[in-house]
């Protein structure tokens, strides 16, 4: 299980990091995702931060387990705000499933971690 726990954080990583910093840096992209959703722009920023600290913790958890075990609390927990957003808004499954299939890895990890 633990070369699966090392996907699962590794991938997960990556994609918050990726995540986070377009919200963070303010990319065109997640700039009219958040006015399209109707929340505010600094909300888009402290969810890229989050998402950002959750990439750190997955990647420090390789060395410090609790660590790994907050990251993918967090991703969960980033995940179900992600896949409520969506869907108070009607997006498409299209639109909503990358997050979800986030959240979906974020719980298996955190399962295998416990």
């Amino acid at each position: 299980m633990a070369i699966l726990s090392w996907i699962l954080q590794g991938l997960l990583a990556v994609m918050f990091i990726m995540a986070g910093s377009g919200k963070t840096m303010g990319s065109k992209m997640h700039v009219e995702a958040f006015t399209k959703w109707g929340l505010p722009q600094w909300f888009r920023i402290i969810t890229g931060v989050v998402e950002l600290a959750a990439a750190i913790l997955l990647i420090a958890g390789f060395w410090i387990e609790g660590a790994a075990i907050l990251g993918a609390a967090i991703s969960i927990a980033v995940g179900f705000g992600g896949v409520v957003t969506h869907i108070r808004v009607k997006d498409t499954f299209k639109d909503t499933a990358m997050i979800a299939i986030l959240g979906i890895l974020s719980i298996i990890l955190l399962i295998i971690l416990l």
